[in-house]
């Protein structure tokens, strides 16, 4: 028997820095989902290695994989899932760019832990999923909810849903720039930081993603473009108007 699941990019409306955890920077953002763009993941039988197998178009090692982390970490809540893997694939079919600011890695970890929470009957809740996502990645948990638009603040962590009417997004990310996460953080460390008030970041939040987006200019709107043109100055030819900025790039998007 297979199973499936679309797995969905994300924009953010917004991105701003808020303060430093650790080694991790605090966010306040907006991140909405795209519906027109998804991969498809599937639990396949006639697995044939005997081991745990991952089949697609991935840009990564099995073991640097979001799907292979976030199997290793159900399996320390249900061993049994270790067997079944050894019987069946991973499958997906990729359509989300990667390093493209679009959280096509956390969007997949999401969706392999709510399909196989459901195909185990493990009856986790959405918050134990989540706990669990975030040790795989920041974006994690804002997938686990399935929300089509919500606030998120802390270091991804805390994900709040956000009612609105649902967007129709474009999206087009440059197939010669990859961005590179670190750099683009580092950069924004030495050169551009900032962080935003508390009074900025509760009228960001409590607004709607158009109206952001009608006040705010590109630059405005995400703290890591500027960043992001400084390490990958061809950026900025996709910088038109009405053109949007996704996370750490090299997405832009525009709502119709």
């Amino acid at each position: 028997m297979q199973v499936s699941m679309k797995s969905y990019a994300k924009v953010n409306i917004f991105l701003k820095i808020a303060g430093k955890r650790d080694n991790y920077h605090e966010i306040v953002s907006r991140f909405v989902r795209v519906k027109n763009l998804y991969d498809e993941i599937s639990f396949t039988p006639n697995n044939d290695t005997n081991e745990f197998n991952l089949i697609g178009n991935f840009g990564c090692k099995v073991e640097d994989n979001s799907i292979y982390k976030a199997f290793l970490e159900l399996r320390k809540y249900c061993p049994k899932i270790d067997a079944f893997f050894r019987v069946y694939n991973i499958e997906v079919k990729k359509n989300i760019p990667e390093f493209a600011g679009l959280g096509g890695g956390s969007s997949n970890a999401a969706s392999f832990l709510i399909l196989a929470n459901k195909h185990f009957n493990l009856y986790f809740k959405k918050d134990k999923l989540a706990k669990i996502g975030a040790k795989i990645g920041a974006d994690v948990p804002f997938f686990i909810y399935e929300y089509d638009s919500a606030n998120v603040t802390g270091i991804g962590e805390i994900v709040e849903e956000f009612k609105e009417e649902s967007l129709n997004i474009e999206v087009v990310t440059p197939s010669d720039i990859k961005c590179h996460t670190g750099k683009i953080f580092n950069c924004f460390r030495d050169e551009f930081y900032k962080e935003i008030t508390k009074d900025e970041s509760k009228e960001l939040l409590l607004m709607k993603s158009k109206d952001i987006l009608n006040k705010l200019s590109i630059e405005q709107a995400n703290d890591l473009y500027m960043p992001a043109v400084t390490q990958y100055p061809a950026l900025k030819e996709y910088a038109k108007k009405n053109w949007y900025f996704s996370g750490s790039g090299s997405s832009f998007f525009k709502v119709l």
